[in-house]
């Protein structure tokens, strides 16, 4: 019988990636996000390998995360592994011209988010004393750098987040841990930046960064390991990246 793994954040980027990844392998899988007509497309396409689902939801919405969990059709109600991948950054400022909807964005999605679908999915691993939960963090959960402040702040919750799980999961066999990249060419830097594309493109410039797939076969790797192996906090970043502040540029 084939695993089912729940992606969040499957439309665009790591999570995309990821979902693809794991069809290839005949994993079952759901797609959770908020673009419906992007989760169709995907379905339409991973559906030709695997068995595929999708939830149409904004992982802020408590009542909609565990509305949509608890529609899972009897073929996806059991989740081997959950990779927690929603989340973003808005804006890029200093602690006193933040805007405050962006805060709210970061740590309703980021972390709330996290702890809503992780707490709708949790009970039936423990039931089964088995699973795998994978939160995707960030370089930004270990180090702070200048205008990062409340994404940093968000990213570090994760990290913390992760290990509390880590401890409390334990006694019920179930795996979890972090994959926390660094510069990833994604959407990400053109959400951050407001759809500002000039500003985006220059994050990525001069450089080699990583790319979404990068991070799906880690994610794989992290999943495939013996039942005895739990790979419980991963850093990686691009060659070119030292920090989050370092970056050898050719330009």
């Amino acid at each position: 019988m084939n695993k089912t793994v729940l992606i969040t954040g499957a439309t665009s980027g790591i999570g995309k990636s990821t979902a693809i990844l794991f069809a290839a392998n005949n994993y079952n899988v759901v797609l959770c996000g908020r673009r419906q007509e992007r989760l169709n497309a995907l379905k339409q396409e991973l559906g030709k390998e695997t068995k595929v689902h999708t939830l149409n939801f904004d992982v802020r919405d408590k009542a909609a995360v565990f509305e949509a969990i608890e529609s899972l059709p009897s073929d996806f109600t059991d989740i081997d592994i959950l990779v927690n991948n929603a989340g973003n950054a808005h804006g890029l400022d200093t602690i006193d011209q933040g805007n405050t909807d962006d805060w709210d964005a970061m740590l309703d999605i980021n972390v709330k988010g996290l702890l809503y679908v992780s707490k709708a999915i949790i009970p039936k691993m423990i039931a089964k004393k088995a699973g795998h939960i994978i939160n995707i963090g960030s370089t930004a959960g270990k180090e702070v750098y200048p205008k990062g402040n409340v994404y940093c702040a968000s990213k570090h919750a994760v990290d913390a987040i992760t290990k509390g799980m880590l401890m409390d999961l334990n006694p019920y066999g179930i795996r979890v841990g972090a994959v926390n990249p660094g510069l990833v060419e994604t959407e990400f830097s053109k959400v951050r930046f407001k759809g500002d594309e000039s500003m985006a493109e220059n994050v990525y410039k001069g450089f080699q960064p990583l790319k979404p797939e990068d991070i799906a076969d880690i994610i794989y790797f992290v999943v495939t390991r013996p039942y005895h192996v739990n790979i419980a906090d991963l850093i990686v970043m691009p060659t070119a990246q030292a920090s989050a502040t370092i970056v050898n540029k050719k330009v």
